[in-house]
Order: C-alpha cells, then structure tokens, then sequence
C-alpha cells in the first residue's frame, strides 16, 4: 500500500509506483472518485474512456427516462 503526505497548501505527492501503475507523466490529471462507501478512487483523467468501465454499479432495476427526469427535477428542487 502506498501512502501521501498532505502540505499546509494542500498538496501531495503520487507515490512512484501509483504514478507508473496509472501511467500518469508530468502534466497528468487525475480525478478522485468518491465510491459507495466513502472511499474515493484515484482515476487518470487522461486515460481511455474505456477505463471507467465497471467503475459504477448497475441499477438493481431498469430506469425509464422518465424516472430518471422526475429525480434529476426532485433534487435539483432541494
């Protein structure tokens, strides 16, 4: 398990290893990924789409465009 220091500034450093398993070089974007349970995943932003497969859970039941619009619409309210 690799870990980071945080600076005062809010910053840290990608372990090496992390760096070269995500193949991110200098310039490269991340982007953290909060999971189910809290837990956030680091993704490299600049990877294949086809990465992110599996990354989200599939719905336990089929959702109609309309169910999907009736929920968008019910928290964009609150």
């Amino acid at each position: 398990m690799s870990t980071a220091t945080l600076t005062s500034k809010g910053q840290i450093t990608i372990p090496a290893a992390v760096r070269a398993s995500l193949n991110l070089e200098n310039g490269s974007r991340v982007e953290f990924v909060e999971s189910a349970n809290g837990q956030f995943l680091i993704v490299a932003a600049t990877s294949s789409v086809q990465r992110l497969k599996g990354l989200l859970r599939k719905p336990q039941a089929p959702v109609s465009i309309e169910q999907m619009n009736q929920m968008i619409a019910s928290r964009g309210a609150a």
